[in-house]
C-alpha cells in the first residue's frame, strides 16, 4: 500500500508535466502564423497604447523571448529572478529610443530571432554563470528588441503611448515566464521549465527559418 500510495504521486506529476508541456507547446505553435509577418518589424498600426501593447504579443519572436526572461530568472533565483526582468525592460527603453531617431543598429531582426534561441537553451541547460552574465545577455537582447520597437512604431503616433504600451506587454510576458519559472521548487516543476526552454528554442528556430525563407 505505501508502495501505491508514492506511485500514484509520481504518475500525477509526470501526467502534468506531459499535459503542461504539450500545452506549452501548443500555445507556442499557435502564434506561429502572426510571426511570418511580423519578423520583418514593419510598421503597423496608429502608434497609439493598443499598438505598443500587441507588438511583443503579436510577434513569435519578441513574446517567447519575453517570456524565456522570466523563465531563467525564475531558474537563476534571487536576485536574478528581479533583475533579469528589470534589466531587459530599462535597456530596452534605449533601444526603443535609438530606433525611434532612426539611429541605425545592424542585425536587429536576426539579433531578436536569435534572442529567443540562446534564452531558450539557457533555460533547457538549466546555465547558471556568474550574475553579470545573464544580466549583459539580457541587456543586449532587450536593446535589440526595443529598436525593433522603436523603428515599428508609426510616426503619427504617440511614442509615450506606443512605448508604454509595449513596456506594459513587455512585464506581463516576463511575469508570465517567472510563473512558470517557480515550479523550479519541485523535480517536476523543473522538468515543465526545461520543456517551457525547449518550446521557446523551437519556436525561434521557425522564426529564423521564417526570416530566411523571406530573405531568399
Amino acid at each position: 500500500m505505501g508502495a501505491l500510495r508514492n506511485a500514484m504521486p509520481n504518475a500525477m506529476h509526470s501526467a502534468m508535466l506531459k499535459a503542461t508541456s504539450w500545452a506549452i507547446f501548443a500555445i507556442v505553435l499557435s502564434w506561429a502564423g502572426p510571426a511570418a509577418a511580423h519578423v520583418g518589424h514593419g510598421t503597423m498600426g496608429s502608434g497609439n497604447f493598443f499598438d505598443g501593447f500587441l507588438h511583443p504579443i503579436t510577434g513569435l519572436d519578441h513574446l517567447v523571448a519575453m517570456v524565456a526572461v522570466g523563465l531563467w530568472g525564475a531558474q537563476l533565483r534571487a536576485p536574478a529572478i528581479w533583475l533579469l526582468p528589470i534589466t531587459f525592460p530599462m535597456v530596452m527603453a534605449i533601444g526603443a529610443f535609438l530606433g525611434l531617431i532612426g539611429v541605425p543598429m545592424p542585425g536587429v531582426n536576426a539579433g531578436v530571432v536569435i534572442s529567443g534561441l540562446v534564452l531558450g537553451l539557457c533555460v533547457v541547460f538549466a546555465v547558471r554563470p556568474a550574475l553579470w552574465i545573464p544580466a549583459v545577455i539580457v541587456g543586449a537582447f532587450g536593446l535589440l528588441h526595443g529598436h525593433a520597437h522603436g523603428t515599428a512604431m508609426p510616426m503619427s503616433g504617440s511614442p509615450i503611448a506606443f512605448g508604454t504600451g509595449f513596456v506594459v506587454a513587455t512585464g506581463m510576458l516576463h511575469l508570465f515566464g517567472i510563473l512558470i519559472g517557480l515550479l523550479v521548487r519541485w523535480p517536476w516543476g523543473a522538468k515543465v521549465v526545461r520543456a517551457s526552454g525547449a518550446a521557446i528554442a523551437l519556436a525561434a528556430c521557425y522564426s529564423l527559418f521564417t526570416m530566411i525563407g523571406n530573405a531568399s
